[in-house]
């Protein structure tokens, strides 16, 4: 059977709708091959792709009778990546902040690098971050829709990751605002100023962004 994304939806979520623990099963199946070559990232898809869901196989394992025996679970981690940086674009090391997903509260640190990391539950779908401190000038308090990136080969995707970057663009609604932002992003990274968001710009993007 096939299923057809809708927005917000990733392939690890996917995954665990349909009862599989490791989304692999799904993604390396060779039916969804044209799907793979196209989005790349699994958890990274866009509204309306089609997922070929395969259908589950029980798994068998010789045991003994009469004994105690332990099973471990083959499940693919999922891990949520945040970069924080103050408005001159420099990271923000040793920060405390508050990671809420899904109504479960998680007070971390950023790194040296200004990145804090956690192990989500495939199933997750909202969070919230907060970061404030009054000695490094930050207030930070914005809602999280997980896996509500769209691929960067769609404009929307551009949109997106331009403005979770500072590039503002009206949503994506007016032209002239999306070239410009465009322009900016590539002359701040040291691309060819065209504002076309072409291969090479997207590339750029999506390595800047982190997916």
């Amino acid at each position: 059977m096939y299923h057809t994304v809708v927005q917000g939806e990733y392939l690890s979520y996917i995954a665990a709708q349909y009862g599989f623990t490791n989304y692999l099963k799904i993604w390396n199946h060779p039916q969804n091959a044209a799907l793979k070559a196209l989005r790349k990232n699994a958890e990274v898809l866009h509204p309306g792709d089609k997922v070929f869901i395969p259908e589950r196989e029980a798994g068998k394992e010789k045991a003994g009778t009469g004994q105690k025996h332990k099973f471990v679970l083959q499940a693919t981690p999922l891990k949520l990546k945040l970069v924080i940086k103050d408005v001159n674009n420099r990271p923000v090391a040793g920060q405390p902040c508050t990671l809420t997903l899904d109504g479960n509260v998680f007070d971390l640190t950023t790194n040296d690098s200004g990145e804090i990391e956690k192990e989500i539950p495939n199933t997750t779908k909202k969070g919230r971050l907060v970061v404030k401190s009054d000695s490094a000038g930050i207030n930070i308090d914005v809602p999280l829709l997980i896996g509500h990136i769209d691929p960067v080969e769609e404009k929307s995707g551009q949109v997106a990751r331009l403005e979770n970057l500072g590039y503002s663009t009206d949503d994506g609604n007016d032209d002239k605002l999306y070239k410009r932002a465009v322009e900016e992003f590539q002359r701040d990274n040291g691309l060819t100023v065209d504002g076309i968001c072409g291969p090479v710009t997207q590339n750029k993007l999506k390595q800047v962004f982190g997916s």
